[in-house]
């Protein structure tokens, strides 16, 4: 995406990271219970865990120089650039069942996980 400002022309990065419904919903949620408007929803990918890399998901009220942001109906996802070919096609999502409960990240991208599904290579 291309956005001009005073004739300088800047690139919007954009990631391909998806978030579903009920994973917005439930951040809009957590956003109005906090009393906050300024923070995005950040998912990087760092090194660590039995497997080599592990998820992180979090509130951040920064925006950093080559960030990728996506909005979905006003939640903005952002992706670090070291992160974004680590989490291509992945899909964040939130569930609320007598199975499971929070936020899950399911990524094709990931070559395999460990037993306790926090990593991922």
């Amino acid at each position: 995406m291309t956005a001009t400002l005073e004739g300088i022309t800047m690139t919007e990065l954009t990631h391909g990271v998806k978030l579903t419904q009920p994973a917005v919903d439930k951040v809009k949620a957590l956003l109005t219970q906090e009393g906050r408007s300024d923070l995005r929803l950040r998912v990087a990918v760092q090194p660590g865990g039995c497997s080599g890399l592990i998820y992180q998901l979090y509130f951040d009220e920064r925006e950093l120089e080559n960030d990728a942001t996506v909005d979905f109906d006003g939640v903005e996802l952002i992706v670090d650039e070291m992160s974004v070919p680590y989490l291509e096609g992945a899909t964040v999502d939130f569930a609320d069942t007598i199975e499971k409960q929070g936020f899950t990240i399911d990524n094709p991208s990931a070559g395999g996980s460990c037993a306790c599904g926090d990593s991922f290579h």
